[in-house]
């Protein structure tokens, strides 16, 4: 069956996005609003984290633990995440409920209460949140990569910086929130069992005609320090490292998404067999592709025993450069069927296909269909990823490294 792509244009400006799913009964959708942590002022990191979690706390007609009530009363899975240039508010749910849960996301971004009795229980539990990540060095080199490599404010970690939370102050963050909540930059997503032109109509009603202001560009800055280190009391050091690569939106992305999973692609792939398999160096270890819409790169990790660091990051160093020496057939036949699996198991989650839907859209301006997908993957070969390797290699390394012992770089 051919896969359909709905799409219309408010008169407010707003864009609702629709991928029809026959034979389900769910339907989930995602409201993307601009207000991520790289549109965030500066000293306000973790703002938008707050502010998500703020407007869940009140809005329209229901105090916080009735809005809390409604949600769960339509039997919802509710999502919210920060990217970097989007907050991420959503849910999955039993297609009958749409409409009434569309309504109570709309009150959320609309007439949110932001009162000042709920923003001190919703800023500490993102300092709550922020204060874990001392027990998790996994997630905090990846988030303290991402900030070193990209420009600031791309790279903005989305859980906040501690100073800056202590400092946030509920009249400062209402006034963000009233600023980037009120935009004609919204897009909503919606995939499942759905009917388009009444939840166009709906959203057309709620958030009423008006054109709000146009956001600014975020303005780019510099690039982090090539390597830090951090110390931390552990038995291990946590070693990310990320390189520059093709963008979600470039020609040679699916070139650079396969080099990835012959790098990190399964059991059978260079770094788990080189660097955990063959020498024993670390438990864990894997490169994944990660792609904003400025920038993009290939981020790996490894954790390793102090006394094994070194060679473990030196091996991985290896094996990146390694790859534009040559890539077998097999390898390729993997690396492909593995992205065409991840594709299909990713078109039976309607979830999964509204936040994808949304993501090309903000990407590409346009949506792709998964028959184009599986064909830009069959269509790559060994020649076009060896002679992009080669065109771009891997020189430009961003490496942080959270533990008792740093590395030589």
């Amino acid at each position: 069956m051919e896969q359909r792509i709905d799409k219309c244009v408010l008169p407010n400006g707003m864009v609702v996005l629709g991928e029809p799913m026959p034979g389900v009964e769910s339907v989930a959708f995602d409201f993307m609003l601009p207000a991520g942590a790289a549109w965030m002022p500066l000293g306000y990191g973790g703002a938008a984290n707050v502010i998500s979690e703020w407007i869940f706390r009140g809005a329209g007609s229901r105090d916080s633990r009735q809005l809390g009530d409604a949600l769960d009363g339509l039997g919802l899975q509710r999502s919210t995440s920060i990217g970097s240039s989007h907050v991420y508010i959503g849910a999955a749910l039993e297609s009958s409920n749409l409409a009434q849960a569309l309504a109570l996301h709309a009150d959320v971004i609309l007439n949110p209460h932001l009162s000042d009795e709920q923003f001190e229980p919703a800023r500490q539990l993102i300092i709550e949140e922020l204060q874990s990540l001392d027990d998790e060095p996994r997630q905090r080199v990846s988030i303290e990569l991402k900030k070193r490599f990209y420009p600031d404010p791309l790279g903005r970690s989305n859980m906040g910086e501690l100073d800056d939370l202590q400092g946030l102050t509920a009249a400062k963050t209402r006034k963000l929130a009233k600023t980037y909540l009120d935009v004609q930059q919204i897009v909503l997503a919606v995939a499942g069992k759905y009917d388009f032109d009444a939840v166009c109509r709906q959203i057309e009603s709620v958030f009423g005609p008006q054109r709000a202001n146009l956001l600014s560009a975020i303005g780019i800055g510099a690039r982090g320090p090539k390597y830090t280190h951090i110390p931390h009391d552990g038995a291990q050091v946590h070693i990310g490292l990320m390189t520059p690569t093709a963008r979600f939106s470039d020609e040679a992305y699916y070139d650079a998404h396969l080099a990835v999973s012959v790098l990190s692609g399964g059991m059978s792939s260079r770094l788990f067999t080189e660097v955990r398999e063959k020498r024993g160096l670390c438990y864990a270890v894997g490169a994944r592709y990660h792609s904003l819409r400025e920038a993009a790169g290939i981020a790996c990790y490894a954790g390793a025993s102090p006394d094994k660091a070194q060679e473990t990051y030196d091996v991985i160093l290896g094996e990146f450069n390694r790859l534009a020496e040559g890539i077998s057939e097999e390898e390729m036949a993997r690396a492909k069927i593995g992205l065409k699996s991840s594709v299909i198991l990713q078109s039976e989650s309607s979830s999964s296909r509204a936040g994808a839907i949304g993501g090309d859209y903000d990407m590409l301006g346009r949506v792709r269909t998964l028959d184009e997908v599986k064909q830009r993957i069959d269509e790559t070969s060994v020649e076009s990823v060896l002679g992009f390797l080669r065109s771009h290699p891997f020189r430009d390394f961003t490496v942080v490294t959270i533990g008792p012992k740093e590395v030589r770089v």
